[in-house]
């Protein structure tokens, strides 16, 4: 057994390098086999030899990315491990620059590479993947960047209001506080590359908009970037509906998971239609993301397969 210590400046720092609930840190140990604590601001790595020196390396190296930067992020940690590990690391991609501070989103996959591709070439991207391959989270930070840029003058952001095969009944409070569940993902991706602060002024200036679907009838979005999330949900008159929405210098991203469709049996997805129905339209790219492209826990890969093989 070998055991080191890795001196850190304050707590602050500490918490910093070991991520939002810890999230960094049980990714490290799990990644290395290794055993870490935190005592006196200082990290304490014990294990293998081999596996301590190379998490002391990867320690290392988030301290410094805290120290410069105020900020690790999941991808970061991901990055450094792989090399740590002996795996390839993500294929350099050009990042997004997002509105906070040293923040920057970037594609870590060559299908989330060409899913961005698209959002920049395109005035409509259809896109379709399953949970966890970075629909949602890459349209936000391309909405941000655009508005960051002044390419938009305003973020709408979209989903129909559909249960996830279970009634919620009724929802008490105003139009906000019943949309709220189902804009859930979309707020916190966008939380997450703005201060909260800035959040909460755009949203108040009109800037970020959040509606259900229903509510987009009628209108005509000049300058935006609209994203309509969940859109496997949609049905065929709803999509029609929703395309013909888009105004001079707009944009429009429509993800969804067309593996998890929950309308009745009797409806057909307005975004297996629409991928259908488009393919020859030029200004529209679709793109389609698959087990290979998911970013988050990788149990969550192993999920997805379990299911697709049952299929």
């Amino acid at each position: 057994m070998s055991r080191t210590t890795i001196a850190v400046v304050d707590s602050k720092r500490l918490l910093t390098i070991f991520g939002p609930r810890d999230q960094h840190l049980r990714r490290i140990r799990s990644a290395l086999g290794v055993g870490v604590s935190a005592r006196d601001d200082s990290i304490q790595i014990e294990g293998e030899e081999p596996a301590v020196l190379k998490a002391t390396a990867v320690f290392e190296q988030l301290e410094r990315l805290a120290r410069e930067q105020g900020a690790v992020d999941t991808d970061q940690v991901a990055d450094i491990l792989a090399i740590a590990t002996g795996e390839k690391p993500s294929p350099p991609h050009d990042p997004i620059e997002v509105q906070r501070p040293g923040r920057q989103v970037q594609p870590r996959s060559e299908g989330q590479a060409a899913y961005v591709r698209a959002i920049r070439e395109n005035d409509i991207v259809l896109c379709s993947g399953p949970a966890g391959s970075g629909k949602t989270f890459l349209a936000v930070a391309m909405a941000v960047a655009a508005l960051r840029a002044d390419q938009v003058r305003k973020i709408v952001l979209v989903r129909p209001a559909v249960e996830a095969g279970e009634s919620l009944g009724f929802l008490p409070g105003d139009l906000q506080a019943k949309i709220n569940p189902y804009l859930r993902p979309l707020l916190d991706a966008l939380r997450e590359m703005m201060d909260y602060d800035v959040l909460k002024r755009l949203t108040e200036q009109d800037v970020v908009e959040m509606i259900p679907l229903a509510y987009m009838r009628g209108r005509t979005l000049n300058d935006a970037f609209i994203i309509l999330d969940e859109a496997q949900n949609t049905t065929v008159s709803q999509m029609k509906m929703f395309l013909t929405r888009l105004g001079v210098g707009s944009k429009m991203v429509i993800s969804g998971d067309t593996t998890q469709i929950d309308l009745p049996p009797n409806r057909s997805s307005g975004l297996v239609d629409a991928m259908n129905r488009l393919q020859e339209v030029r200004g529209c790219s679709r793109v389609r993301l698959g087990g290979q492209d998911i970013v988050r826990h990788p149990l969550v890969q192993r999920i997805v397969d379990a299911y697709d093989d049952q299929t």
